[in-house]
């Protein structure tokens, strides 16, 4: 297991892609559900927790509902994971150069350099992702309230989409792909329209990475069978990965909020458009208070735990090597 730290970064970049395609698929309806227990407003509540959600979305818009936007997560999922993991990686290693054991400041500080590089890809998939899940949202608001003007702004500019549902019991809404959300974005923003929201992205995804990782590297640590023997189970992997995923995506879950709702074009009924971070916060706090920041932290910890715990059980498998021929494929450490 000393060779460990000698794999190339081929072989890191499959495992992270590996294990984001793979955890996407397996929670991504809890994803959806998040994004739209965190965009609906007090007041106009069309769901009451993330069961009701994924009830009532299997009931409007079928099964595959619960999977809109999964396209482009898992499309652009493999290089964001590949380069979150293998960027801390590649910082630990710089950081341990003189031989000396990693401290928790160092540990947290490639984390943090981990988190910054991520965002690169983060942000347009999220920007994407976003508009595709909160859709059925809207579409169900404009059931409840057919007289629902729906306004699509981008940025503090002009308005590209508006659409008045007045006229009919069940509007029939226009459904956007990424790709004609993509064009529309380009066209009108260029390419700082996929990255609105960056800097709370950034906000969300540092922190979130200098938690993380060193929470993650102690608590694997603790499975080692000794110090002569560092190999660990490939189930301690996955625990480890789960809690520390959990710890570090409730921490950062008011970020998230504030983030999820920069990112949202379009806006329902009475729903307000924000001008950045500082003037998101201060319009949550005072129209909806302080527990509007944790609006869907428990569907967040659920999605961000077993996603986690299965990319590092692909990680630690080592199933990148396993198909470069690095390493003999062994799930048990013996």
């Amino acid at each position: 297991m000393a060779q460990q730290q000698n794999i190339s970064l081929p072989a890191k970049l499959i495992n992270g892609g590996i294990a984001g395609m793979v955890g996407v698929t397996c929670v991504f309806p809890i994803d959806l559900a998040k994004t739209r227990l965190q965009n609906q407003r007090s007041g106009q509540q069309l769901y009451k927790n993330m069961m009701d959600c994924l009830i009532k979305t299997v009931k409007s818009e079928g099964y595959f509902g619960m999977y809109r936007g999964a396209a482009v997560n898992l499309t652009l999922v493999t290089p964001e994971k590949a380069i979150k993991l293998a960027a801390n990686d590649f910082f630990r290693h710089q950081l341990s150069k003189d031989g000396g054991r990693l401290t928790v400041l160092k540990e947290m500080l490639a984390g943090c350099c981990a988190g910054m590089c991520q965002v690169i890809v983060t942000t347009p998939m999220e920007m994407l992702k976003i508009q595709l899940q909160d859709a059925g949202r809207l579409a169900a608001q404009q059931r409840v309230m057919p007289s629902v003007v729906t306004t699509m702004k981008m940025g503090g500019t002009s308005a590209v989409l508006s659409r008045s549902y007045n006229t009919s019991p069940a509007p029939q809404v226009t459904r956007m792909s990424a790709i004609q959300i993509t064009k529309e974005l380009l066209r009108t923003k260029g390419v700082t329209g996929l990255y609105r929201g960056l800097g709370a992205t950034l906000m969300r995804d540092i922190p979130f990475s200098v938690i993380y990782f060193p929470l993650f590297a102690h608590l694997h640590q603790l499975g080692q069978h000794s110090s002569e023997d560092p190999s660990v189970p490939f189930y301690w992997s996955f625990m480890s990965g789960c809690l520390a995923g959990s710890v570090a995506a409730v921490a950062v879950s008011p970020c998230d909020v504030v983030k999820t709702r920069l990112q949202s074009l379009k806006k329902g009924a009475n729903e307000e458009m924000y001008n950045g971070v500082v003037d998101c916060v201060r319009k949550i706090l005072k129209k909806e208070g302080p527990g509007a920041f944790l609006k869907g932290a428990s569907c967040r910890a659920l999605v961000i735990a077993p996603l986690f715990g299965i990319a590092q059980v692909v990680y630690f498998v080592g199933v990148g090597e396993f198909l470069l021929g690095y390493s003999p494929y062994n799930i048990y450490s013996a």
